[in-house]
């Protein structure tokens, strides 16, 4: 075998595959990276659940989890069901230090009086605030309380208003701004 110093065809041939292995955990390190870093960017606000049957009219779902440490994966783990027929919003606890560092979060769905007691509450003896908020409508409770402008019950529409949208404007009055708009 010739000197590898020497500059020999020899030394060219076991270095290519070393290159080539380097390039590849490159490229490797890249593809790994990139799908780490869209895991972090997660829009929980365009979370629209799958187009499935409703169990019964007026259904919603919320983000749900248990003491979670933290909002992000308390809203990336959170189990994807429907809240049950009993309830009509969606329920978050959040609980802080005196510095704003979470350290428990639970989301559920919840009916009217759990959602009674919105606010937050400061506990002197353990140096802990906790907020409490509600909200109607579907996966609504993406935010945590933190204080007394956001700790609130959050409804879509007033009791007794309906739920529908305002009617759109028939084809002759969109004819007729149209012609409007052109002189």
């Amino acid at each position: 075998m010739l000197d590898v110093n020497s500059g020999c065809p020899a030394a060219k041939v076991t270095m290519l595959p070393l290159r080539h292995a380097l390039a590849v955990a490159v490229v490797h390190i890249f593809i790994l990276s990139e799908s780490w870093a869209l895991a972090k960017n997660i829009n929980f606000y365009n979370v629209r659940p799958p187009l499935d049957p409703t169990p019964f009219p007026n259904s919603f779902k919320c983000f749900t989890c248990e003491n979670a440490g933290d909002n992000y994966n308390c809203n990336r783990w959170a189990e994807d069901k429907w809240c049950p027929q009993n309830t009509r919003y969606c329920l978050t606890v959040h609980h802080f230090t005196s510095h704003g560092r979470s350290t428990s979060i639970t989301k559920k769905c919840a009916s009217r009086s759990e959602c009674h007691s919105v606010g937050c509450h400061h506990s002197r003896d353990s140096e802990h605030t906790e907020c409490r908020s509600c909200c109607e409508g579907m996966i609504c409770n993406v935010e945590l309380p933190t204080n007394h402008s956001n700790a609130v019950l959050a409804v879509t529409r007033a009791p007794g208003t309906s739920g529908g949208p305002a009617p759109a404007p028939g084809l002759p009055a969109l004819a007729w701004a149209s012609v409007l708009l052109l002189l």
